[in-house]
């Protein structure tokens, strides 16, 4: 399996032979407006794209957590095929059917796809009030139809520490979890994506003593806080460094099982 980090939450997976883009955010920079009421008033996304835009057009399959425009905006919409399989949320499949894409799929219950187990995860976009309004997100598991052809990656999507969180790492026990760091906040409530503490947390909870955690979704978009030097330093404060990455954007990572 290989894991590259695009930019923010947009990875490009290599899974059993299959290529997957998850959450697609192929703008230009500034080509959207900053996200309102934060202190950093600059037009997103952050930072160019590291690879060419065209390489990331015919992926086998697209994963796609919620539809924030972070996610999801408008380069994506018009410049991805209309051909390619798209597993959603339920929220979202009539959004993308609309938009002319020819093979939606929302994930109510397990999928088995081109020898690929796809399991659709819940999570929480922030605590309280906040979390609620932002709306539903969701991750994903994949596991090898196979056993043992490849690691269980759980990438968790927008969602802070929870115990839907707890619950997924105890019910399949990943090798490799991506978590959307950055501690996304407005000027007021809490972070409503991971912040250190809640890496933390997810790695004490872990019954998997060996899995491996790549933090993205950070230094691409106006309102998420936490940089990867802060990170980088929380985590070595902590003696998390033989577990957490914290990739560049462009890197690719690469686990066997």
């Amino acid at each position: 399996m290989q894991i590259q980090l695009i930019r923010h939450a947009t990875l490009q997976i290599q899974y059993a032979g299959r290529t997957l883009l998850v959450d697609p955010m192929l703008g230009s920079p500034g080509a959207m407006a900053p996200v309102p009421d934060t202190p950093d008033t600059r037009a997103n996304p952050l930072v160019p794209l590291p690879v060419p835009v065209e390489t990331l057009l015919e992926p086998d399959a697209v994963l796609l957590t919620h539809m924030h425009r972070d996610h999801w905006d408008e380069a994506a919409e018009r410049l991805l095929p209309r051909h390619i399989p798209i597993f959603c949320q339920p929220e979202d499949e009539e959004r993308l059917t609309a938009q002319g894409f020819r093979h939606v799929q929302s994930v109510t219950a397990p999928v088995a796809w081109a020898g690929i187990r796809i399991v659709r995860t819940g999570g929480r976009h922030g605590r309280g009030l906040l979390g609620r309004s932002l709306g539903p997100v969701s991750g994903y598991v994949l596991e090898p139809e196979t056993a043992g052809e490849e690691p269980t990656l759980y990438a968790a999507g927008d969602t802070v520490w929870c115990r839907e969180v707890r619950a997924l790492l105890e019910r399949f026990r990943p090798d490799v979890t991506v978590v959307y760091a950055g501690a996304a906040k407005f000027r007021s409530g809490g972070a409503v994506t991971m912040a250190g503490r809640d890496i933390a947390a997810l790695c004490k909870a872990s019954v998997n003593p060996h899995m491996n955690v790549i933090a993205a979704h950070m230094e691409a978009w106006n309102h998420c806080r936490l940089s990867r030097r802060q990170l980088l330093d929380f985590v070595a404060l902590h003696d998390l460094q033989h577990r957490v990455s914290v990739p560049a954007d462009g890197e690719t990572l690469e686990y066997r099982s």
